[in-house]
């Protein structure tokens, strides 16, 4: 008896160990690559990162269309707004201090962790804790991310659970036709 009471529990440890979900991390030359919907075209994008003193850059490569997206380290720690920019428009392009790119801000990733909501483009993107919305992977691995919708439209978001860098990793409903899947993330 004292065996199998044993066994259940190794089980059980075994089984909470195992389901830790993955949390990607930004460094430098980390490799994000993505599949986006863009007006019922589909794109891949990839964004390889490039940090340095608080910064945080962008290399944006699609359809051969390569520029660098750079953000303040303002905007990584306080920004209020999202760039959909896609690299278009310039070799490099150097946000506002108050706009980020593929990423929301670590104090407004702070305040949707402590208050369940943030503001983000005029926004009011709220958490989202039903279960059945959170289920997110990327390359085969469950991701520990955070499901918001906004309050304005039909827009959903799914965040990096990563106070350093909340990455967006999957949007859906944007009413400016452009939605991101994250699929692969290479260190």
């Amino acid at each position: 008896m004292k065996n199998i009471f044993l066994m259940i529990l190794f089980c059980i440890v075994y089984q909470k160990g195992t389901a830790q979900n993955y949390i990607p991390t930004l460094k430098n030359n980390t490799q994000l690559h993505y599949v986006c919907k863009l007006h019922g075209q589909t794109r891949t994008l990839q964004l390889t990162a490039e940090t340095s003193n608080n910064a945080l850059a962008f290399k944006l490569e699609t359809r051969g269309v390569k520029s660098k997206i750079v953000m303040l380290p303002e905007a990584v720690k306080n920004g209020t707004e999202l760039s959909f920019n896609q690299g278009e428009y310039a070799p490099v392009l150097n946000l506002k201090p108050t706009e980020t790119f593929f990423m929301i801000s670590q104090s407004a990733y702070q305040d949707l962790v402590k208050k369940g909501s943030f503001v983000y483009n005029n926004t009011t993107y709220v958490l989202d804790k039903s279960d059945d919305k959170n289920e997110i992977s990327i390359d085969g691995k469950a991701v520990d991310a955070l499901h918001v919708k906004a309050q304005i439209d039909e827009t959903e978001m799914w965040i990096i659970k990563n106070p350093e860098f909340p990455l967006i990793c999957k949007v859906i409903k944007n009413p400016l036709g452009i939605n991101p899947t994250l699929v692969k993330v290479v260190d």
